[in-house]
Order: structure tokens, then C-alpha cells, then sequence
């Protein structure tokens, strides 16, 4: 169920629009938020600075262009802080430059990491395994936002708040919560200007710059986790599989390839990536978990295999895809 408060009285003009607002939002699902969410992410022009901050006290930023034209979009994420990188991101291809060193790299991806990262579009099951509540509306950015927390409904997966744009859905801010409720992540734009005047054959000029940084290349080959010997034995609730890929990574500098396999699973919010390679004793030595803010990883061998799992959930999600992890027979 969603609850929501009402403010102060409006003057009587005003009050039948705010009302309907109002209703309209408090009879949105989760899915129903999501998706607006989603959509907005995708079919919106925008420009602005974005800040993450953690649990740590880490603290970084970025710039960031996004344009669409109905078919295509693209998007230029600079960093502010740290070492210099950008990142561009049109439709399913990537590229990212570490100026620092002078490398390019380049891949292709099925779900585009879009502010604030919204794997996929949500189905029926989600409101199986997260709650909304409507929360009273905040300003951010000088935009005035609904606000709307989506409790777990088990201990599988994390909490999130989320404020997205009451015009257009866009999120500009969100919080990944533990969990006891603690903030553990939080996502925000300190400012923000919709329909920017950025072009996107600039933008894919900019992308395709490659002279002066070694290329290197992570080809990317749709398989099955059937096809590549594994079987999930018992299922983690709410988390069905998206997509698996065997990554092939090539460099200019070298001739051998490395082959892994990257089976990807979500519950519509959250999600999980199994990384899967063959174990090699010189890299591959520590096992066991680490956090870095809201996103836990878990490192295992599996006979002649290593294990790599990664996503924002809590540790015992990931133990729970280690141990259901099988090759099949």
C-alpha cells in the first residue's frame, strides 16, 4: 500500500490539479515507478553535475550529457574528481578514456548503466518483493520532486529512495539503503538543465577520437550458461536471469585472449553479475567478500573455475548465487 502526506491548504484554484496530482501518484505500483523512472531516463535531454557519496566518506563527481532522438540516444560522463576519464555511451556501445594512461577501451553492452542505473524495464513480479511509499515531495536541484521509498520485502536485496522529477520522472536523486535502513550510497544532481542545446553528431565525433590512445577491445558473444557448463541449482528468489555473455578481451599490446563469462541477473532493481573464468594460481588468490559502499562482491573457486560475484545486495544474496552455482552434469 502507498501512503502519502498532504501539506498545507492551496489556494482553492490550484487544489483540484494538486489533488489529482496527487491521487495519480499515490495509485502508482512500484512497477508503475519504475518504469516512469525508466523511460524518463531514455527519452529525455538533459545536462548537469551529479555527486555519489558513501558510507567511508567516499565522494566523487561528474558531468553528464544525455541526448535522444526518439531512435538513438547517447551519453558523455566526465569525471570531476579523481583520475581523469570519460565515458560515452551510445546506445549499446561504450567507450571509456583514461587520459592518464592514453587507453580507449571499447565494448558493447545490452543494458546501458543510464543515471541512475535502472537495469531494465520492471515486470508484474517486482511488487512480489519490494513495497512503495509515498513520501512527502522535496526540492532537488531547484526541481520539485516526488519522493518515494521501496522497502524489501525480505533480506535478499537492499531499500532505495527515490526522487525523481514530478514533470517528466526523471531521477535525480536516489539512496541505496541497508539493511537497518542506513544510508549506504547516495546519488543526487547538484544541478541540472533539461533539453540542453547538445548535439549528438558532436557527441558521437567525440566518441569515435581515438588518435593519440591505445585502442583495446572487449568483444562481447551472446551464449547460454547451458552452453558454457552451468546450471543455477535452486533459483534465488526474485533474481531472474537477463543475459549472458562471454566477454573476449583483446588488446593491441597483446596477442592472447582471455574468455569469461558474464551471466547477469535481476529482479527488475537490483542486480547481480557471475563472472566466471578459468583459475589461473598466479591471479586468482583471494577469496572471500568485500564491500565497497552498497555494492558487496564475492570471490570463490569452483574446482578448475574462479568465481567472481558482484552487485548492490546485501552479502548473504551473493553466497546464496555461489552455492546454487553448478556445472552441469
Amino acid at each position: 500500500m502507498l501512503f502519502f502526506s498532504v501539506g498545507a491548504a492551496l489556494p482553492q484554484a490550484a487544489k483540484p490539479a494538486t489533488a489529482a496530482r496527487q491521487t495519480a501518484a499515490a495509485e502508482r505500483s512500484v512497477g508503475d515507478w519504475l518504469m516512469r523512472m525508466h523511460d524518463a531516463s531514455r527519452n529525455r535531454a538533459y545536462a548537469g553535475t551529479f555527486v555519489v557519496s558513501s558510507t567511508g566518506g567516499g565522494l566523487s563527481s561528474a558531468r553528464i550529457l544525455h541526448v535522444c532522438d526518439g531512435e538513438n540516444q547517447i551519453e558523455q560522463v566526465e569525471t570531476l574528481t579523481g583520475a581523469p576519464r570519460s565515458t560515452y555511451r551510445k546506445n549499446d556501445q561504450v567507450m571509456t578514456y583514461l587520459h592518464d594512461s592514453k587507453v580507449a577501451r571499447s565494448e558493447t553492452r545490452e543494458s546501458l548503466s543510464l543515471f541512475p542505473g535502472l537495469l531494465r524495464a520492471p515486470d508484474s513480479t517486482i511488487g512480489n518483493f519490494y513495497a512503495a511509499r509515498l513520501m512527502p515531495s522535496q526540492r532537488v536541484a531547484g526541481f520539485e520532486a516526488d519522493v518515494v521509498q521501496l522497502e524489501p520485502k525480505d533480506k535478499l536485496r537492499f531499500g532505495y529512495c527515490i526522487w525523481s522529477e514530478k514533470k517528466t520522472g526523471l531521477v535525480v536523486k536516489m539512496q541505496t539503503l541497508g539493511l537497518d535502513g542506513q544510508v549506504l550510497e547516495q546519488m543526487a544532481f547538484s544541478e541540472l538543465q533539461f533539453d540542453a542545446p547538445v548535439k549528438m553528431d558532436k557527441l558521437a565525433r567525440m566518441m569515435d577520437k581515438t588518435q593519440g590512445y591505445r585502442l583495446e577491445k572487449s568483444e562481447l558473444q551472446k551464449t547460454t550458461a547451458a552452453a558454457q557448463g552451468w546450471v543455477m541449482g535452486k533459483p534465488v528468489a526474485g533474481f531472474a536471469p537477463m543475459s549472458c555473455l562471454q566477454r573476449v578481451a583483446k588488446s593491441t599490446a597483446a596477442a592472447n585472449e582471455e574468455k569469461t563469462m558474464q551471466w547477469v541477473f535481476s529482479d527488475g532493481l537490483a542486480s547481480v553479475s557471475l563472472f566466471v573464468e578459468a583459475f589461473d594460481a598466479r591471479l586468482h588468490q583471494r577469496e572471500g567478500l568485500h564491500t565497497l559502499a552498497a555494492t558487496h562482491s564475492l570471490t570463490r573457486r569452483m574446482g578448475d573455475w574462479w568465481l567472481t560475484a558482484v552487485g548492490e545486495v546485501p552479502q548473504q544474496t551473493l553466497q546464496a548465487f555461489a552455492q546454487s552455482l553448478e556445472r552441469a552434469k
